[in-house]
């Protein structure tokens, strides 16, 4: 802050988040330390490139005014962005229920034995601030992968449908698998029962077969042609 005898001027430095191809603005507060109306003028080294609004005007009393500066649009960047332009407020004490329309050059004329108040501001051009990187989901090591999350915050239906088809699809396969297993166990064991069964039906069919006829009997060779064609089967089946 600049404070001279009738205004204090905030900031010394225009600064400028610089942008190529972008209109850039800053503000100055000049504020008016005495009881008298204080008209002030803005000029600059560069007028072309800045535009001052307002460039003149008055101070009311114990009152503050705001000026924006801003900066045409640049094709180009500066050497190490560097700035020489400068500004020149200048300040002098008026009568009273003057406005800004009523200012004119002289007014800011020393010859004319006026006493004007002069400040210096320089121009400074600063990097523009950096939007935070986004970080991809699920790139944190130990971190479980996540749905996408939709503009209002929901996660996408038809991923959570996916993945918990992806879980439960599995663990429905595994129990039927499981269940026919048993199930094809379970016809083994009683095949195999009715196997045992059988042959010792065939045993004892021999063993009176033997003794009544001395060989064996046409239906002896029936049963151990059904007992073949079901042991046949089910071992097919496992």
């Amino acid at each position: 802050m600049s404070t001279g005898e009738l205004l204090d001027i905030e900031p010394l430095e225009l600064k400028f988040p610089f942008e190529l191809k972008k209109q850039i603005s800053c503000s100055l507060q000049l504020s008016n330390r005495t009881d008298s109306y204080v008209a002030f003028k803005v000029k600059t080294t560069n007028p072309k490139k800045y535009c001052v609004r307002p460039n003149t005007g008055v101070v009311l009393p114990r009152s503050a005014c705001d000026i924006i500066v801003t900066m045409q649009a640049q094709k180009e960047a500066p050497p190490d962005m560097q700035c020489k332009d400068k500004f020149l407020l200048q300040s002098v004490k008026v009568n009273d229920g003057i406005t800004a329309k009523d200012i004119t050059a002289e007014m800011f004329n020393k010859e004319l034995g006026n006493v004007v108040e002069e400040c210096k501001l320089r121009v400074v051009y600063v990097a523009p601030p950096q939007p935070p990187s986004p970080v991809p989901e699920g790139s944190e090591e130990g971190s479980s992968p996540r749905g996408s999350v939709s503009d209002n915050g929901n996660i996408n239906g038809s991923e959570v449908a996916s993945v918990t088809r992806s879980f439960d699809e599995p663990q429905d396969k595994s129990v039927e698998a499981r269940a026919l297993i048993r199930k094809l166990t379970e016809e083994k064991d009683k095949a195999i029962q009715q196997g045992t069964k059988l042959r010792q039906e065939l045993d004892m069919l021999r063993r009176e077969g033997s003794k009544s006829q001395g060989g064996i009997s046409f239906m002896i060779v029936v049963i151990i042609g059904l007992l073949g064609i079901i042991l046949g089967y089910f071992m097919k089946k496992t």
